[in-house]
């Protein structure tokens, strides 16, 4: 079983959206889980938002719990931009059984979300890879490092090799969070008559057939398949503005190249540097720095050093009327394989976890093509400083735009 389609990126979405939410009760007891609100808004909406945005203009939503609610509040789609139409079963029918009914409504190449999952979708990044591969199914798959759900994958060579609905087969790593590629030949010729789960009926045989691609990411997802995870969506789904900054060479004079800034008297700021920070916490920005500091590995420094240049940057911005509300550094060697040095973007992830940010809304402000590969690598927008654009510019510019 091999892909056929190279040609276009999916034009259809599919959201299985029909759950019971029994974990979510009370808050189910009147609504489905999709329809729980943030910020005045359901769930759903911010994904639906999501899917026009990447140019998806046509959404079926598969539904079974209290499906009135969400055909009410969304209609025909066409005041969010898009297309909606709908397919109903019975609340207590599993994902496979709801997606064999609807299976004529369904394109022959589709993408394939939960609606108790948000991740920060680039769907070009997804059609390049899918794209390049002969597959005919591709899943994004969380990294998982923090620990921060329970392992449902083995993956190897970019293919999912195993997947395990109960988690508990050895060697597992990765979580599988939807946001798939898929061909609707390969999902129908997999699916029983029996009232199964979508993923427990195609992914195991997929996987050992080595036709499953994995799409990796290490952003963190956000969803609501607990009560626990609320809080964290709902300061997610904020949407606080937010911006990554080097330090070196963007906010002080950058030394030069195997050379480190090792006392706080040796910080010097760039011109304009100081007022650019002002500026953007001024208009609420929150300000989080990114930088590579090996001279701590080197000998060149200690981490103590690195600590008082820290502090002695912090204490200037906040002497201007600005803010730098953390900073992320790097403190190994340049070839000690780190996932953490720039141009990896091991930093720019765990700022995104700590904070909550979502990478695609989150800009990094860098001066050489290390920051850039490193934005690039987290899916965040790069901006570059130069002799003719400096930091007080690009500020200027920001605050502009979200005037």
């Amino acid at each position: 079983m091999t892909s056929s389609f190279r040609g276009h990126p999916p034009e259809q979405a599919v959201i299985l959206a029909g759950g019971l939410g029994q974990r979510m009760r009370p808050l189910t007891d009147s609504i489905p889980k999709p329809m729980i609100e943030f910020h005045g808004r359901p769930f759903l909406a911010y994904l639906v938002d999501q899917i026009r945005d990447a140019g998806i203009t046509r959404i079926l939503m598969l539904l079974g719990y209290l499906p009135d609610v969400i055909r009410d509040h969304f209609g025909d789609g066409r005041d969010w931009g898009v297309s909606i139409t709908y397919s109903v079963t019975a609340p207590e029918v599993q994902t496979g059984t709801r997606v064999r009914i609807a299976l004529d409504a369904i394109d022959p190449l589709f993408l394939l979300l939960y609606c108790d999952n948000y991740w920060p979708m680039r769907l070009d990044r997804m059609w390049a890879r899918f794209s390049a591969a002969d597959a005919p199914a591709m899943t994004t798959i969380y990294g998982n490092r923090d620990r921060f759900s329970r392992d449902n994958v083995r993956v190897a060579d970019g293919r999912v090799v195993t997947y395990d609905p109960t988690r508990t087969a050895a060697g597992l790593s990765g979580v599988e969070i939807g946001y798939a590629i898929l061909e609707r030949s390969a999902v129908e010729g997999l699916l029983p008559s029996t009232d199964v789960s979508l993923e427990s009926a195609i992914y195991p045989t997929l996987a050992a057939q080595g036709q499953l691609l994995a799409y990796p990411t290490d952003h963190r997802y956000y969803g609501i398949g607990s009560m626990e995870r609320l809080p964290t969506t709902t300061e997610f789904l904020a949407r606080r503005p937010t911006i990554l900054l080097d330090r070196d060479g963007v906010l002080n004079r950058k030394p030069a190249r195997a050379e480190y800034v090792r006392r706080p008297e040796a910080f010097e700021w760039l011109p304009g540097a100081l007022d650019g920070v002002r500026l953007l916490t001024d208009r609420g920005f929150r300000l989080l720095v990114i930088s590579n500091q090996a001279g701590v590995a080197r000998g060149a420094m200690t981490d103590a050093d690195l600590m008082d240049v820290d502090a002695r940057m912090m204490a200037d911005a906040e002497a201007a009327g600005g803010r730098i509300e953390r900073a992320y550094y790097c403190r190994h060697d340049w070839d000690a394989g780190c996932d953490c040095r720039k141009p990896k973007a091991g930093m720019l992830h765990e700022a995104q976890r700590e904070f909550h940010l979502d990478l695609s809304r989150t800009p990094y402000i860098g001066d050489d093509d290390r920051d850039g590969q490193a934005a690039e690598l987290a899916g965040a927008p790069f901006i570059q400083v130069n002799e003719d654009r400096s930091l007080l510019t690009i500020a200027r510019s920001l605050t502009t735009e979200a005037s």
